[in-house]
């Protein structure tokens, strides 16, 4: 395992995110499954853990607790993080503090973060009513954080912004940064203004969400040709592995298979050449038509109508890069009339709360105004509507 020194600390530069853990059919987390994970990373030298109060409905948390808690408690570093993001009508720090203290079965986080600092969180993180910094700072102080951070969806300008009034608070940051954010989202703007701040990066969001996994096979084939033995996700590690100021890289591993796999490619340093990172950008250029989704599923949480944004935004995007596929409409055929695009209401909660800043109510409607023009997209739809008058009438 490749290690980062940050401060007095060595970690382990692969970091185990808890925001995608695998899950069994009724979408509870498998904790059988966690536990062989958290086991396999320990054994093979990861040692950061990170986890937020809302990942999976909460239970991230508790579930890694559990898992760790089986270890001395100076074998890992947790990361946790405060929900300044969501909409609250009103926030106590000290309550989700500690109750994210006695979910984790800890004392102390080794580091904190305040959860995606944005256009939208910001007034909220500096409200004098909730004193929110302020209450950190003095968990720091007693020795409750050990380090204080943030993560940031933040406008490039936003950022530094914020970092010109608390940076000398903050001890690291996290970004969405990936060779297709780089300059779809800004990214390569973001890692600048943290290195002028002389801020260590640590990364989400690696893969954008797996999307650099799923490359088509012709870009497949491009990256074989230059580097036959490195796997498509390893590509994306190779591309953060030549930025210096870049610490931890987190991926939400979802499961066993996954992990291994990361963790094999981290046992070296073989950062991209110029040739190698010039063909991963043109295969970057070709995507940027995309809706930039990661499957975060913020989004979901708020919905009047349960939709399953992250799976309609991706069915979208494939859609439109494939325009010929039968998949689209088999995917969306075996959805109920009230999970379709064609469900939602346009409320804009979705869009209030996406970290992409994406406007997901166009994006039904627009998918919505496509759908007709899928491959027997109308073939199905009729052949649904037959099953729905013979159920009706008992035929």
């Amino acid at each position: 395992m490749i290690y980062r020194d940050f401060q007095n600390l060595k970690l382990s530069a692969l970091g185990f995110g808890a925001m995608r853990l695998p899950v069994n059919p009724d979408n509870s987390i498998d904790e059988p499954q966690v536990y062989a994970m958290v086991d396999y990373a320990l054994s093979h030298g990861v040692n950061y853990f990170d986890t937020a109060y809302p990942y999976h409905g909460s239970k991230s948390e508790i579930v890694l607790g559990k898992a760790l808690h089986r270890y001395p408690r100076e074998s890992y570093y947790l990361a946790d993080k405060y929900p300044g993001h969501q909409i609250f009508d009103s926030y106590d720090p000290s309550e989700i503090f500690m109750d994210q203290l006695h979910k984790c079965e800890v004392d102390y986080f080794d580091f904190y973060l305040l959860h995606n600092v944005c256009e939208m969180s910001i007034p909220t993180y500096e409200d004098p009513r909730w004193g929110i910094i302020d209450y950190f700072l003095e968990q720091k102080a007693q020795g409750k954080i050990r380090h204080f951070g943030m993560s940031s969806h933040a406008l490039p300008e936003n950022l530094g912004k914020f970092l010109d009034r608390w940076g000398e608070h903050i001890e690291f940051v996290q970004i969405q940064l990936n060779y297709l954010d780089w300059t779809l989202q800004n990214a390569k703007r973001k890692y600048e203004i943290l290195s002028e701040h002389g801020i260590p990066i640590w990364v989400m969001e690696p893969l954008h969400g797996g999307r650099l996994c799923n490359l088509t096979e012709e870009d497949r084939e491009k990256l074989k040709a230059l580097r036959p033995n490195e796997t498509v996700p390893g590509w994306a590690f190779r591309w953060l592995q030549r930025l210096p100021n870049v610490t931890m890289i987190l991926s939400g591993m979802s499961s066993l298979k996954q992990m291994e796999e990361n963790i094999a490619t981290f046992e070296t340093s073989e950062p991209l050449n110029e040739a190698e990172t010039a063909a991963l950008m043109e295969i970057a250029d070709g995507m940027k038509n995309a809706l930039p989704c990661t499957s975060c599923r913020y989004c979901c949480d708020g919905c009047p109508m349960g939709l399953n944004i992250p799976l309609l935004i991706n069915a979208y995007n494939d859609a439109r890069l494939h325009p010929k596929s039968f998949t689209v409409p088999m995917m969306l055929d075996s959805l109920p009339e009230d999970k379709l695009p064609s469900a939602c209401i346009g409320c804009g909660q979705c869009a209030q709360i996406c970290p992409q800043k994406i406007d997901i109510p166009k994006a039904m409607s627009d998918f919505t105004e496509l759908m007709p023009q899928l491959p027997n997209w109308a073939k199905l739809c009729e052949e649904r509507a037959a099953a729905a008058r013979a159920a009706k009438t008992g035929a």
